[in-house]
Order: structure tokens, then sequence, then C-alpha cells
């Protein structure tokens, strides 16, 4: 949701209705200027049209980080229930233009700009039988529309924090928004707590994360990439994933003093000028679409910067150390998950503490913060020459995936168990 919307506390559906207006001229505005902005106007010109006499799943997400929160749960539902279509809408582009081909889903939308208008058309086309969104996201007239037609709507992998308008003295709209989900799943004990303090506690069950699900099922599917053996040739590897520019300029200084060790880098971003970027911080560097196309590949270039999108998830099989990049930036660190699945050590920066599974894995000791070169220099030494030292952090980092598992079943069991989508009878088209 858009930050300005976040930051108003005391919201009427009047404010409500006003800052949506404002906020999609400024994105009109911003369109001619930003190639993202352009692709969000852009998606959003061609209101969604389906067979609305048939009833389908609907799963929602922000963006691509909660798709694949999300993802463990909708393939179940699509394998339980074969006959209902799912729809897969998402607010961001950089969901949306990833995922769009996704097979997962047999319609994939932008979600129309929250009005009243868009939403109790939107909801008429796609004729919901079950609606999951996923984590976040609290669209005023969508929820209330599908509150107000008694359509099921589960809120999954929900984390909050007592910061959020939710819990603030004037929260009557937000709280509305709240009581139109027929059941919450939080992440944390202390998300429930929250929501039990402002007389949220009929709907609300703690059924954990479901990211810990998703890697362990890709994980279960790791397949080798001959490409990537290749360069490391069984030599001790440092892969840092989601990479901003202060993490590559800090690799970069650590790589100069340590030239036997190797480091593959994936970017968060893989534009033009962040790559040559990277490419200048990193002497003795490739990219892996050059790589793949030598016959004769040599054993002296000392960093591989992925140059694509898709590889992170599998790549972290090969790390000796994961180093998780978004540390340095205030809105923190990407997922740690996919490392810690494969039984890693995982390092990264100072801003994490907004993320359960960070904080819970450093006081385990399976995962490990740096505020500067120094500390990044001393726990890389550490790891790399202690092997029982990295051997218990690897453990650690398992045994807390596996201990996590588990919400997705819960989920199904409650769609499952309330009879949310009773027969496949109730999906088949139906005559006017």
């Amino acid at each position: 949701m858009a930050v300005f919307l976040i930051k108003m506390y005391n919201l009427t559906p009047i404010l409500y209705d006003i800052f949506i207006n404002i906020y999609l001229i400024s994105l009109k505005a911003a369109s001619f200027f930003s190639v993202k902005a352009k692709k969000w106007v852009d998606g959003r010109r061609n209101f969604p049209v389906l067979n609305n006499k048939q009833k389908k799943i609907w799963v929602h997400c922000a963006s691509l980080g909660e798709f694949e929160q999300g993802r463990p749960i909708l393939e179940k539902l699509k394998q339980n229930y074969p006959d209902y279509p799912i729809v897969l809408t998402f607010f961001s582009p950089s969901g949306y233009e990833i995922r769009k081909k996704y097979t997962g889903a047999d319609y994939v939308f932008y979600l129309p700009i929250d009005t009243q208008k868009n939403a109790t058309k939107f909801i008429q086309e796609v004729n919901p039988a079950l609606v999951v969104w996923v984590k976040y996201e609290y669209w005023f007239h969508y929820l209330t529309e599908l509150k107000k037609q008694s359509i099921p709507i589960l809120l999954v992998s929900a984390i909050f924090r007592k910061s959020q308008p939710f819990f603030k003295s004037n929260n009557a709209f937000w709280k509305k928004i709240l009581s139109c989900f027929d059941q919450i799943f939080v992440q944390d004990e202390a998300s429930e707590q929250l929501l039990n303090g402002i007389g949220i506690t009929q709907n609300v069950t703690i059924s954990g994360d479901t990211r810990f699900d998703r890697v362990l099922e890709i994980a279960s599917k790791k397949t080798a990439i001959q490409e990537i053996e290749k360069f490391i040739e069984q030599k001790q590897v440092l892969i840092a994933g989601s990479t901003w520019l202060q993490d590559e300029k800090l690799l970069a200084k650590y790589m100069m003093q340590h030239k036997a060790k190797k480091l593959i880098v994936v970017p968060h971003e893989i534009d033009a000028a962040h790559l040559k970027n990277i490419r200048h911080f990193f002497p003795n560097s490739i990219f892996y679409s050059e790589w793949i196309r030598l016959k004769d590949k040599p054993n002296n270039i000392q960093v591989l910067i992925i140059d694509n999108v898709g590889m992170l998830a599998q790549l972290y099989q090969y790390a000796t150390i994961c180093y998780i990049g978004g540390g340095f930036n205030k809105s923190g660190i990407h997922n740690i998950l996919e490392a810690a699945v494969y039984g890693k050590a995982i390092v990264f920066g100072p801003h994490y503490h907004k993320f359960g599974e960070a904080v819970e894995l450093l006081k385990r000791e399976g995962a490990y913060s740096i505020q500067n070169e120094n500390e990044l220099n001393k726990i890389l030494s550490t790891l790399l020459n202690d092997s029982t030292f990295l051997n218990n952090a690897e453990d650690i980092a398992k045994e807390f995936v596996i201990e996590k598992s588990g919400a997705t079943k819960m989920i199904i069991d409650y769609v499952e168990g309330k009879r949310l989508l009773t027969n496949a009878s109730n999906c088949l088209t139906v005559s006017d």
C-alpha cells in the first residue's frame, strides 16, 4: 500500500478516496519519467474480462516476494480443487512482469486501482468462491465489497508491528479493514497479541510463515548447474544474493584481500548501469552470460556476476557461506530462507530487525550481522577457518527451516475444515 496511506492514521473512506486519486495522478505523471511507473499505469489500462459465470479462487500478492510466499498455498489449492480456475493478481510491476506467464494460475493480472467502481466490477468479473491475500495489502474497497458479498477472505503469512496504523488510537478505519478477513493467519505470537489488543481475537491463528514451506520445496527439487560447478572448482565460495551498491563495495574490498576465494554475486537490480558498476568493483570478474559461452573456461577468474533473474534460489546450494544483500538499506535484508534451507551459514548487514527469521537465526547463531568491513573480515575468517564453527552454523540454519515449516498445511486444513470450497459442482458454469 502507498506509503502516504500507511502514515495517515485517522483515515475515513472519503479521505482514503482522495489519497487514492492523488496516488493515481502521481503515478501517471511519474510514468513519463519512470519505466516502473509506466508499466504500473499501462498494465491497468485494460480492465480484466473473465468468464464471470464460473466460480474462481483469487490469490492476491503485492509483489514477487509475496508471490513466493503465497505460492505453496496457491499450488496446493490448484491441486486439491482443480475445477476452480485460479486468478492471480499483483500490485507491483516487479511481481507481475516476472510472473505474468506463471502457468500455475489460469489468469494473471494487475489489481486495478482501489476505487469503489473498480472493486465492484472486478469482483463481479472474477466471481471468487475464495479469496487469499498474502502477508499485507489492505485495500479498503476490495475488502469491504468482498465482505458485503459474504465471500470468504483469508490473510495468510501476515505479520504486524506496533508502529502500524491498526494499533494507533484513531484506528476505526483500519480496524474495519481487518474485520473484513474471515481468518487471519499470522506468522508469530507478537502479531497475534497486537490483534488481540484491539479486540480481534476470534479469527486469528498463528500458522507461521509459508515461505519455509516454499524454500523446502525449492531445495527438494534442486538440480546441478554444471556451469557454476566449473567456475567454483571445489574452492571455497561466497555467494552474495540480492546485493545492493553498498553490499557490492564491501564485498569488493574483501575479495581484493582474499584472492584465493571465489565469489558469485547476484545483484538485486540487473540494469545495464548497475552491472557496469559491479564490473568496475570486481576487475577479475565475468558475467554469467559471457561465462556460459566460453568453450575453454579459465580457472583464474575470481568473481562471477549473475546477469539474469531466477537462478539465486538454486545457486545457494553451492555456497560455503551466503551473504544476503539489502542490510545496508533501511528497507532491510532480502530472503535469508533460500540460503538457510540448504544448511548454509549466513551473513548480512545491520538492517534486519523487521525480519523475524533473521532475528531468531541470529539468536541461535546460525546467522551473523555485520556493520562494516572489519566485522565482515572477522566473521568470514572465523567461519572459513574453523570447520566446527561453520558446521554448527550450518546445522542450526537447516534445523531452523524444518522446525518452522507447516504453515501451508494448516491453512489448507482450515479451507477444507470450513468447507470453503465444498465441491466441484459449485464452480461449474451456469446458464443465464
